[in-house]
């Protein structure tokens, strides 16, 4: 079974506190110490010649500071940076500048386990959200020369225009590529969680729910959490296909059965799996013209 290393760099000037350091990584057999740095300076050659996963960077350092590197070198250039500090009134702006976490300094073991285990499970993400983009570029590379060749004499036996592998990015192991009904629409959402990564089509979804800072695509009877709002997914969707129904709500239009007044005349929407969803009033005419295809 293949066991993910995790590179990290030690920037601090002071020796001993770099030695602790060593000593509490080399510990974890998943931590691989590629570097150490005593000044910032230093600190931004060594990030940029070794690319850690994780970053160990002191607050103080002679020259510049552990801000003023991630200033050089962008917040974005290690996923995972713990400020070490021996004054926690740091940790604010540790914080304001993204860093994952700090430690103070005597350090104090278990503390400094729980930040190393929170780092190892950052940079899983980090990587998990790289190859989730990638393969998304991939898709969309794929869609592109598939319409290109569409309607051509060898569009039949084009690469390009044979439908993906079952079970290569789509939920529930589907083989054929949407075609995209407006120009630019967003066809799959990719889907994030439980150690897995994949793209559910956008003409699957039944219907999707307001949920805080995400949504809830509501897919055949089962529910995927996204980390998006419904207003920005709602602009990326094909207004032909989707149309919000209320403030947290919108809806397949292919799913839908019916429009009804309830027992206090309010609107509401029957879907063809017998859910029941309330149609805000001011929608109401704007959905019975996407229902019609009068829009």
């Amino acid at each position: 079974m293949h066991v993910r290393e995790f590179r990290v760099l030690i920037a601090d000037d002071e020796p001993v506190a770099r030695a602790g350091i060593r000593k509490l990584i080399e510990a974890d057999p998943q931590m691989s110490v590629v570097g150490e740095a005593g000044s910032g300076r230093a600190a931004v050659a060594a990030i940029r010649e070794h690319r850690p996963d994780v970053l160990f960077l002191d607050v103080q350092m002679p020259g510049m500071s552990g801000f003023e590197v991630l200033a050089a070198t962008g917040s974005d250039a290690v996923p995972a940076v713990v400020f070490v500090t021996a004054w926690d009134s740091f940790a604010i702006r540790a914080f304001e500048v993204q860093a994952l976490d700090y430690v103070l300094k005597p350090f104090d073991d278990n503390r400094f386990a729980a930040v190393v285990a929170r780092a190892k499970r950052h940079v899983e993400l980090h990587h998990e959200r790289g190859l989730a983009d990638r393969l998304e570029a991939l898709l969309d590379r794929w869609e592109r020369g598939s319409e290109a060749t569409r309607g051509s004499p060898t569009a039949a036996t084009s690469p390009a225009a044979r439908p993906a592998r079952a079970g290569s990015a789509t939920s529930g192991g589907h083989s054929s590529q949407p075609g995209r009904s407006s120009p630019g629409s967003l066809t799959r959402i990719t889907v994030r969680g439980a150690g897995q990564v994949f793209f559910q089509r956008a003409d699957e979804i039944d219907w999707i729910e307001a949920a805080d800072y995400c949504v809830r695509l509501h897919v055949g009877g089962k529910t995927h959490v996204v980390r998006e709002t419904l207003t920005r997914l709602e602009e990326q969707l094909d207004p032909g296909l989707f149309v919000r129904i209320h403030r947290s709500a919108i809806v397949n239009v292919s799913r839908v059965r019916s429009i009804r007044l309830d027992w206090r005349n309010h609107h509401e929407i029957l879907l063809r799996d017998g859910t029941v969803l309330p149609l805000s009033r001011g929608r109401a005419k704007a959905v019975e013209e996407v229902l019609s295809g009068s829009r």
